[in-house]
């Protein structure tokens, strides 16, 4: 073999590993998929009630109803009820609801829809709509319930009556496996 085509051969070799290692850097996020059985992603946000930062670390040891909505989603308009009711019902040390805004609206906003519609629950802020990324939503609402170890249990595109017997018992079965 010449000189050239040996080294024509290295360098083709070196480039297909370059470009082999940046397609699985690319992709490996869209293999990494966020679904029921998969560790719910971390993630930060502003505590509407409290003006403080807030994780999905200060529920650790709960078991955690995180909802993904927005203002101007008209099915999560009609889903924040059923939370809400579902809330009153098994709200403590053992369970809560999040439900993060990834509105780009000012927080006052978000608290103002948040208090018409008279929810007490925990209204997270994620202005910037990471937790959308991280939790790879396709739209608002979308909802995963989260046991205590972190481990997503169910996950619901779209709104769900979540004070409905399916998704209360499911809820409350979670709560008493300690």
């Amino acid at each position: 073999m010449t000189p050239t085509r040996t080294w024509t051969i290295a360098i083709g070799t070196v480039m297909g590993l370059v470009f082999g290692v940046a397609l699985v850097v690319k992709i490996w996020p869209q293999l990494d998929l966020v679904a029921v059985g998969s560790r719910a992603p971390e993630f930060r946000a502003v505590n509407l009630r409290t003006g403080r930062p807030a994780s999905l670390a200060d529920y650790r040891g709960k078991v955690v109803l995180v909802n993904i909505w927005a203002t101007w989603c008209q099915p999560c308009r009609i889903e924040m009820p059923s939370m809400e009711r579902l809330h009153r019902k098994l709200a403590g040390n053992d369970f809560a609801v999040v439900a993060v805004s990834v509105d780009e609206a000012d927080s006052a906003t978000v608290m103002q829809f948040a208090r018409d519609l008279g929810v007490s629950f925990d209204v997270l802020h994620d202005r910037a709509g990471a937790i959308r990324r991280l939790y790879q939503t396709t739209g608002v609402p979308e909802s995963f319930v989260i046991e205590r170890d972190g481990v997503i249990v169910k996950k619901v595109i779209g709104p769900a009556e979540w004070d409905g017997p399916v998704n209360e018992v499911l809820i409350r079965k979670l709560i008493d496996a300690r």
